[in-house]
């Protein structure tokens, strides 16, 4: 770590070629999110580490090599995490996938990696945000809810980024702004639940798979489909295959098998692939990305509407 002007700085010795933009692209949440932007081989990423808020900005040197600089009191924390966030830390090894078309999505995306910020509540929040409403509504959610109660970043970044709310600020988010960012209030009482044991939640990373994803799902209001998505941004994840999606399975059966299926016939689908499925189905989006937006497990107006 070299401390400069600019900020404190890392480079992250990468040990393969790694496809930057595809492997941060997980973190953001839409075009105008105020904690993410990419554009022109630099990423920027606002985050909140315990020793306090950090901007991030990540910009590939060569193939095999990164540089992160950082900027506020969780620079340094952050600057720690930076192997992990880039995929240096994602091991591949034992991804080996069955001849045809994941073989081939393997061989032609092979330097896509699975990110781990290692922040679970900054992962969590935007997951429940998008449960059973269109994607791009819960985008602009999570984009008026930052604007509104974060903060701003510290050091250069680019104009408009926030700092992702502390826990004690989404548990202090008042009702009538949930509303207004037309989160309804079941979800509004997921966030705030979740704010209220962040603690316990940001052990998670440190916990076996399963028990990760436990401790997650005992937060009322988060279910399988909610904490698959967080896990596979907060620990990378590779078998995090959220069940309950709208748009996947059919997405999956057409790749695989040249029809849609139910949850059912995609986890058959991805079986061969058992310890490494969400990995499979990066590959496979990678090659294949949805003409619709996927992540809502069922798709609906913005409640305000009704």
């Amino acid at each position: 770590m070299a401390a400069t002007t600019a900020g404190e700085r890392v480079v992250v010795e990468l040990p393969a070629p790694v496809d930057l933009r595809r492997t941060l692209a997980p973190l953001g949440h839409g075009p105008f999110d105020p904690s993410f932007r990419a554009a022109d081989g630099v990423t920027w990423r606002a985050t909140r580490t315990p020793a306090g808020p950090a901007t991030l900005r990540i910009v590939p040197r060569d193939p095999v090599s990164v540089e992160v600089t950082a900027w506020g009191p969780g620079a340094a924390a952050a600057l720690a995490a930076a192997p992990g966030l880039v995929g240096a830390l994602d091991e591949v090894a034992a991804f080996d996938p069955p001849p045809g078309p994941l073989r081939d999505a393997w061989r032609r995306t092979h330097a896509l990696r699975l990110t781990r910020s290692g922040r679970v509540l900054e992962a969590l929040v935007p997951a429940v945000l998008e449960q059973r409403v269109e994607t791009k509504a819960a985008w602009a959610s999570w984009a008026w809810l930052l604007r509104r109660h974060g903060e701003p970043v510290p050091g250069p970044a680019p104009e408009g980024m926030r700092v992702p709310p502390s826990a004690e600020a989404w548990g202090d988010v008042p009702v009538w702004d949930f509303h207004r960012a037309g989160v309804d209030p079941a979800r509004a009482r997921t966030v705030v639940a979740a704010a209220r044991v962040a603690d316990r939640l940001e052990e998670a990373v440190r916990l076996p798979r399963a028990d990760g994803l436990r401790r997650l799902m005992a937060v009322p209001g988060v279910g399988q489909w909610t904490a698959a998505h967080a896990a596979q941004r907060a620990w990378g994840d590779p078998d995090a295959v959220p069940i309950g999606d709208f748009h996947l399975p059919a997405l999956v059966g057409q790749a695989l098998a040249g029809r849609a299926v139910d949850d059912v016939g995609m986890l058959d689908l991805l079986e061969p692939c058992r310890g490494q499925r969400w990995r499979a189905v990066r590959h496979l989006l990678a090659l294949t990305p949805p003409h619709r937006p996927r992540r809502s497990p069922r798709i609906a107006a913005d409640y305000r509407r009704f």
